[in-house]
């Protein structure tokens, strides 16, 4: 079986960032097709799928088209059992669905007042009334949600399911916005933010476009309160054609010809294109491929 999945911005797309985990972290395969929102690009992208609107749409290679992030999360798992989308145990499943479908629907003043945005983070955003009784609403659910399953572990119904996929964009909103929230709740948004699948989305968030105005906040910023990123420097063009030499001789991704480095612990790595290199730069130890490299 064989998928492509229309997305979003990554920086902003909180639908696609779940769409695109469903894949990426339970190792399904998946090609992407990026359309810039605000744009004419999603509507014309989507025009073949209709009645499909909305980022993420799923297409199948059987021709089936799905179009709501939830039932996309079903399907791979009817059609991907072996993967583990859903917990096992019946209880924690039932769980896990519960809290899905309730963020599906619900928390609307978070989501109005708390627009995501991988790009910053503020130290303060002014949350309404409305915008704390969704956060107090969150850290309810998300409580019984560990006592109901008996999760041990920082997920919410045992392993990474399909219930913390549906939560990753909320924990990304509480880091971004500086949301006040508990103890427990804080580190369940730090499991999120150093998740290997959510460090990937974020890095190329960072850098498959230009900002988009309608999500800029006029709030203090503070850094990014994920996992320390490596620091490396892009090589410029004028540079790398001066000198090409890099450690490897082909993308780590694609496995085609070099023609951009960057420049990491005194050495010079090679990608096959800028965005290549630049979503290495921006989080190089998200990436295993480009880490083994550098690592050997």
């Amino acid at each position: 079986m064989s998928y492509t999945l229309i997305i979003g911005d990554r920086a902003y797309s909180s639908w696609s960032l779940r769409g695109w985990l469903l894949f990426d972290a339970f190792g399904i395969g998946v090609k992407t097709q990026l359309a810039r929102l605000y744009s004419d690009e999603l509507p014309n992208m989507l025009a073949p799928y209709a009645p499909a609107r909305t980022a993420p749409t799923l297409i199948c290679d059987d021709g089936t088209v799905v179009f709501e992030s939830l039932a996309i999360a079903e399907e791979l798992a009817s059609r991907h059992p072996e993967a583990g989308l859903w917990p096992q145990g019946a209880r924690a499943r039932a769980t896990a669905r519960v809290l899905a479908s309730e963020m599906h629907a619900g928390f609307t003043a978070l989501r109005s007042h708390c627009a995501m945005n991988l790009r910053v983070s503020y130290t303060d955003c002014a949350p309404s009334a409305a915008v704390l009784a969704d956060l107090a609403r969150l850290q309810a659910i998300w409580d019984w949600g560990r006592a109901q399953s008996g999760s041990a572990g920082p997920w919410l119904c045992g392993d990474y399911s399909v219930a913390d996929i549906f939560f990753a964009p909320v924990a990304a909103r509480i880091a971004g916005y500086n949301l006040p929230v508990g103890d427990a709740a804080r580190a369940y948004v730090a499991a999120h933010l150093a998740h290997p699948s959510f460090r990937r989305w974020r890095a190329m968030g960072l850098v498959d476009g230009a900002d988009q105005e309608v999500y800029r906040r006029d709030y203090p910023t503070r850094p990014w309160p994920g996992p320390q990123v490596l620091a490396a420097t892009a090589v410029s063009d004028a540079d790398f054609a001066t000198n090409p030499a890099t450690v490897n001789a082909a993308c780590p991704y694609s496995g085609k010809a070099i023609t951009h480095a960057l420049e990491l612990g005194g050495a010079r790595y090679g990608f096959c294109n800028a965005f290549c290199r630049d979503k290495t730069l921006a989080d190089p130890e998200a990436w295993p491929k480009f880490m083994e490299i550098y690592q050997s």
